[in-house]
């Protein structure tokens, strides 16, 4: 099975090396070929475009930040034009739900299959076998990634023959999770400027109340104020809260507490803690509490 993954970031390092670990063999393409070296010491091969990846392979896999990052792979003379006939692509971003039924259609005109498959996890959790993916897609084509999805974490979610399905679940998901950074952010703030270490805070709610790894290890992150390197970016997260408020908007259904979600990422994009984990949401809290963030 000829297997092409372009986009190696955060996440799409760890997982070509979890499939290199597996026996699959694997093409790469990624923007900067320097990102990509260690993986081709794995073992991966490398394709000088997109077009030239997807020729000939049998599953497509990408993994890259949005809508506009994918389709300039998929647009004229990229991917779409260049996967043969019966080959699926297998889209592992989290892209807004209108995306992904345009390109479950625009694969379908040329004879290709189509599956969403957003996954949850950092990139330890990909290393550690800990990921968790889900799965939405017409049945062929889900039955051809099955081995793939396997191979990258010990539970699929299979969402149905819809692969619009996987990726509003994963924007609900990390709707989820933001309204946690959230939490934390504002509790964090009313403990510090009481006199409580966020740490100890955190640690009392970790035991009296409730054990949860989403409070445990963003709480920890914001306490011990390792922002840098991200798991997952600000920007990202403001762009996943859009796509929830958007795919929220078109099924008319209210989420009130988006708009808050939103406006504390931006008010840190507006400090420029863009590249920062979105863990760091928490400064914009401490800020509008008159607490100095260097505290």
């Amino acid at each position: 099975m000829k297997i092409t993954f372009i986009g190696i970031g955060h996440m799409g390092e760890p997982m070509v090396g979890r499939l290199l670990a597996s026996g699959f063999s694997v093409t790469i393409h990624n923007r900067t070929r320097e990102r990509a070296l260690p993986l081709l010491e794995k073992g991966a091969l490398w394709a000088e475009t997109p077009a030239q990846g997807a020729s000939g392979c049998d599953i497509l896999a990408t993994m890259v930040a949005d809508d506009n990052a994918l389709e300039s792979l998929i647009g004229p003379g990229g991917i779409l034009d260049s996967m043969p006939e019966g080959a699926v692509h297998l889209s592992f971003s989290t892209i807004s739900v209108g995306y992904a039924t345009s390109l479950e259609k625009r694969h379908g005109t040329r004879g290709q299959g189509f599956v969403s498959a957003p996954v949850f996890g950092r990139p330890d959790a990909v290393r550690e076998g800990r990921l968790r993916l889900l799965c939405a897609g017409k049945e062929g084509p889900v039955q051809k990634v099955l081995p793939l999805l396997n191979a990258l974490g010990p539970r699929v979610f299979h969402l149905g023959e819809n692969p619009a399905t996987a990726n509003i679940v994963k924007l609900s998901g990390n709707f989820m999770i933001a309204s946690v950074l959230e939490t934390l952010g504002e509790t964090f703030a009313l403990a510090k400027k009481s006199g409580v270490d966020p740490a100890l805070f955190l640690e009392i709610v970790n035991d009296s109340l409730f054990h949860s790894p989403l409070y445990e290890n963003y709480g920890r992150t914001m306490a011990e104020k390792r922002y840098d390197p991200p798991g997952f970016t600000m920007d990202l997260g403001l762009k996943d809260i859009n796509l929830v408020l958007e795919a929220a908007n078109t099924l008319r259904v209210p989420l009130p507490l988006g708009g808050i979600l939103r406006d504390s990422f931006l008010s840190g994009l507006a400090q420029g803690r863009q590249s920062l984990d979105w863990s760091a949401v928490v400064l914009s809290h401490y800020e509008r509490a008159g607490i100095p963030v260097g505290e």
